[in-house]
């Protein structure tokens, strides 16, 4: 199954200093049919103005990880961790047991981002948070792992969930494969550029949902960069 999922089809919230779309049900959006994509909880498509951000604020039991497709976002919590992510970077926050931050687009232009939670497959454990670079180079014309909650991905974020986090960036007429072995759910938004699915045609920051799908082909039809979740 292919579902196609239109951007303008998204919930959305303009809060002026915060542009905000929702893949599936958050806060004052709701859609009975888009609550979650198996563990796939929370798909936010963030514009973030210039010198504005979220205030801290807590979480609990989630993995919340954002995918920064322009500009930076700078990350503080009540751990002491800070740091600064910016464009094609990832950082991860396992929100645990509690953990409370503030994330702000501190520089002089307009952030955007891709926040995606997904559920953890158990609870209790202490909060952490990480972020890692991933250059574009490395995901040239193929899917690398950039969060993954499977041992074997030791080059990815750690997450404590069941799923991975994977991106590629391909050239126009360029096509990638991502197994999914028929039996997994997967979520993919371009970030930029448009992609074929199944002769469909999936442009920048539409949703595609994806399931009984043995391998994933994934055409580029202009250079695109994708962001993909395999979900249980």
């Amino acid at each position: 199954m292919i579902e196609h999922r239109p951007f303008e089809t998204l919930g959305a919230a303009n809060h002026g200093w915060l542009d905000a779309h929702h893949h599936f049900s958050f806060a004052e959006y709701h859609d009975p049919a888009r609550v979650h994509w198996g563990n796939l909880r929370v798909w936010n498509d963030d514009t973030i103005a210039p010198g504005t951000g979220f205030p801290p604020h807590p979480h609990r039991d989630m993995e919340i990880i954002t995918y920064v497709r322009e500009g930076a976002i700078t990350h503080q919590d009540n751990l002491g961790n800070k740091g600064r992510t910016e464009a094609g970077d990832v950082q991860v926050m396992s929100a645990g047991t509690g953990i409370r931050h503030s994330e702000y687009n501190l520089e002089d232009i307009t952030t955007k981002i891709f926040q995606i939670w997904i559920i953890p497959t158990h609870q209790g454990d202490a909060p952490q948070w990480g972020a890692k670079p991933f250059p574009k180079g490395e995901r040239s014309g193929h899917f690398v792992t950039l969060a993954s909650g499977y041992a074997q991905d030791t080059d990815a974020l750690p997450i404590r969930t069941n799923a991975r986090v994977v991106g590629a960036t391909l050239k126009a007429g360029q096509t990638a494969d991502y197994p999914l072995g028929g039996t997994r759910k997967a979520y993919l938004v371009p970030a930029t550029g448009s992609v074929r699915i199944d002769e469909q045609t999936i442009k920048a920051r539409d949703g595609v949902a994806i399931s009984d799908v043995e391998v994933l082909r994934v055409t580029a039809i202009e250079d695109s960069e994708i962001v993909l979740v395999d979900a249980a």
